[in-house]
């Protein structure tokens, strides 16, 4: 039955009910269309098209590996082709540059490459948006965890490619040692006195960001730390103990005699002197293992220092190093950069960069792969040291907690491994951004 009010008609019964609950819900749903914020990825949302922008450091994998991904994602993706764009420089620069763009607002960016001590800047000041629900199955916990923050429950970031430091060794300099590799950087210096005429035994990285990787590894291989929970701890006898071995391995003694480390202070000058046959042993990432064992004539020796090389984890836990992919937030295409995102990152990609390229990979699978042990037969070695690897301290501040460290370390050096007297003030300043 029904009943006229001018021209509106009204319904009664069943039927009624029925049409009403058919209103409201339609109504809803408008209601959550509109109410959704701009830009959030939902599920039955369309992949936009256009082109993409990843903002990224210089490539170092052997030929190029990540820009032929790029290439094979265009073939695959002609409607929303990627490109790369490069920061040059130092570390520091390029971190400048990247926060520069982020902060204008209008980036031009889809992707940040971001090293993984970058994350929890860019996170907290809203820099880069979460991912929605990526499927992270399959990935290493420890370069995952490099993607996240502040234990909001959102992963930020997916690992483009981790790091951890390698020892590596060249059989024909050490004599009638063999592995295991030896247990301190004081084994390593009264292996080779005396041998071979060499004056050093070790190189490693000590300036800048190297300099903060490897006294780090050092503290930590005396059972010290720097940071924990938030709170300096570096006022402790094995830090301590850690930074006097340091500060010992790296003097110049007026007697001539060997010394753990001499001369070679970044990545490039040490692989250097370990091809020259200038040093046994050397502290430095995978992605140098290709140059060291490809026979290259860049110097005499090359040919033959080739076949004598071998790498074994360090002794004690590796910094933990890597790169991480985030989604800009001003992208106009964020659910494309997710998408490629998950391209770059897939167990397919992995395999290419580590097996080609030489990068270290982020999913456990990748490691057992039989193009990846024919190319990386190490691949079991950084696996390990992948999962026994720490984190530099996680801050919103990263760049300025390093600069500190640094300082605290040169003053170790050249005090006999003293610690500076304000030590705990300093890192604790810096880890608030107020060095």
């Amino acid at each position: 039955m029904t009943g006229r009010s001018g021209s509106r008609t009204f319904a009664r019964g069943p039927l009624a009910g029925a049409l009403v609950g058919l209103a409201v819900g339609v109504l809803a749903t408008l209601l959550v269309v509109v109410l959704l914020p701009a830009g959030s990825p939902g599920d039955r949302d369309p992949v936009e098209s256009g082109s993409l922008v990843i903002l990224s450091g210089p490539d170092e994998s052997a030929g190029g590996q990540r820009q032929l991904l790029i290439d094979k994602w265009n073939q695959l993706h002609p409607d929303r082709p990627a490109r790369i764009e490069l920061m040059n420089g130092a570390a520091a620069a390029q971190q400048s540059d990247a926060v520069a763009r982020a902060q204008s607002g209008n980036s031009g960016v889809d992707i940040y490459n971001l090293d993984v001590t970058w994350v929890a800047q860019f996170a907290s000041a809203g820099y880069i948006r979460p991912l929605n629900r990526p499927d992270t199955t399959g990935f290493l916990p420890e370069p995952l965890r490099t993607g996240t923050y502040a234990g909001d429950g959102k992963q930020w970031a997916l690992p483009f490619n981790t790091d951890a430091g390698l020892l590596y060794y060249r059989e024909d300099l050490v004599g009638p040692y063999r592995a295991p590799l030896p247990p301190s950087s004081e084994d390593i210096a009264e292996l080779v006195t005396g041998s071979n005429g060499l004056r050093a035994g070790y190189a490693g990285q000590f300036v800048g960001e190297g300099l903060t990787v490897n006294a780090l590894e050092a503290i930590w291989g005396q059972g010290g730390d720097v940071v924990r929970d938030g709170r300096v701890v570096i006022e402790s006898d094995e830090a301590r103990r850690g930074l006097r071995r340091l500060a010992a391995a790296l003097a110049r003694p007026a007697d001539g005699g060997p010394r753990v480390a001499n001369g070679p202070d970044d990545e490039s000058s040490a692989a250097k002197a370990f091809r020259d046959g200038t040093v046994p042993f050397m502290r430095n990432w995978p992605v140098w293992y290709a140059s060291m064992t490809a026979g290259s004539t860049e110097s005499p020796t090359a040919a033959a220092v080739a076949e004598h090389v071998r790498v074994q984890a360090l002794p004690g836990h590796s910094v933990l190093g890597g790169q991480n992919l985030a989604v800009a937030a001003d992208s106009r295409s964020p659910r494309a950069a997710q998408q490629l995102i998950e391209f770059l990152t897939s167990a397919e990609s992995q395999t290419t960069l580590f097996a080609d390229g030489g990068f270290a990979a982020v999913r456990g699978s990748t490691y057992v792969e039989p193009r990846v042990l024919e190319r990386r037969p190490y691949a079991g070695t950084l696996l390990t040291a992948v999962r026994e690897a720490r984190p530099r301290p996680t801050t919103t501040h990263y760049a300025t907690f390093s600069t500190a460290f640094q300082q605290v370390v040169e003053y170790a050096r050249t005090h006999n491994g003293e610690l500076h007297p304000d030590a705990t003030g300093m890192l604790s300043r810096a880890l608030r951004g107020e060095f």
